[in-house]
């Protein structure tokens, strides 16, 4: 029996763009493990490059709020996008976005513990909600991001309301400048970031796991190239450079022009305002990134209800 179902080589399509017999070999070799088929087609040059995956897998909203030069965004989970559009859930989000301001570093647990606004604590008020509204519901993340002298610039890419919605950024920019010039620089970039989602600041913050997958593919097609050892090390050092400047923000290629690195922009902006602007860091929340979700099949559910 296939170690795989229809719904997984649909899945490796979309992932990939490979062909359907491509896809159903690669499954077959993989064991049906569909990120080992992912690497295997890629190093065939039979799938697209890819990045993390940018489909959200779960419901809910992301928040993000500033406040002075302390900027932060937060994940709230739900079972289904109609509880995400309950007026008491976004308010839920939004205030727990608010009370997340006053908690040191990223520690959830420390911000379910936190004070909430209309009283009791964050984590009160989660549990209350998933008594009245009768579904599951979880503070998932929260990340901090701010500057001693600048600005932390908020964008939320298609707002579901104010400071809500699927995507989520936060731009930290550290300079003497003022918020004229940084205000929209931020802007700029923020929607870079929306758009280009990169996965780290600069390379030498890219996961290492991620690195070494990639390396791992990139030795594959060069061993396939039949080319000498030397040029088969240099074929693999030239396509993890490459994963890098194209995954770390600050090598990105602005997409407003697609030609210029965004540490470029950054550069060309501070010496325009006469005064240096420094990158520091940044945020970028997409709702249900990294969940995997379970996708119901209700025919086989019917079927097996009716055969029971």
């Amino acid at each position: 029996m296939a170690a795989f179902s229809v719904a997984d080589v649909k899945t490796l399509r979309e992932k990939t763009g490979a062909g359907m017999m491509d896809a159903k070999k690669a499954l077959t070799e993989a064991g049906g493990d569909i990120e080992a088929a992912v690497d295997a087609l890629r190093a065939k040059g039979l799938a697209t490059a890819q990045k993390k995956s940018s489909r959200t897998a779960a419901e809910g909203l992301v928040g993000v709020a500033v406040e002075g030069t302390k900027g932060v965004a937060v994940e709230v989970n739900s079972e289904t996008d109609f509880v995400a559009k309950n007026d008491q859930f976004q308010s839920f989000v939004r205030n727990t976005t608010a009370a997340a301001l006053g908690v040191d570093g990223d520690d959830v647990e420390a911000l379910k513990a936190a004070a909430y606004p209309e009283g009791g604590t964050v984590a009160d008020k989660l549990t209350d909600n998933i008594a009245t509204i009768g579904e599951n519901q979880q503070v998932r993340r929260m990340k901090t991001v701010a500057v001693s002298n600048g600005v932390v610039v908020p964008y939320m890419h298609n707002a579901a309301a104010e400071g809500l919605g699927k995507i989520g950024v936060l731009v930290a920019l550290e300079s003497e400048a003022g918020a004229d010039v940084l205000e929209p620089l931020g802007k700029q970039l923020a929607m870079h970031i929306a758009a280009a989602f990169p996965q780290a600041l600069n390379a030498d913050g890219l996961d290492a796991d991620v690195i070494e997958r990639e390396r791992a593919i990139a030795q594959e097609k060069a061993s396939e190239s039949g080319k000498p050892e030397n040029v088969q090390e240099k074929m693999v050092e030239g396509a993890i450079k490459k994963f890098a400047k194209e995954n770390a923000l600050l090598s990105q290629l602005f997409v407003m022009d697609n030609k210029t690195p965004i540490a470029d922009v950054v550069a060309q902006a501070g010496k325009d305002a006469g005064k240096e602007i420094v990158l520091k860091d940044y945020v970028r929340f997409q709702l249900g990134e990294g969940i995997e979700k379970k996708e119901e099949d209700f025919a086989a559910e019917v079927a097996a209800a009716v055969g029971g």
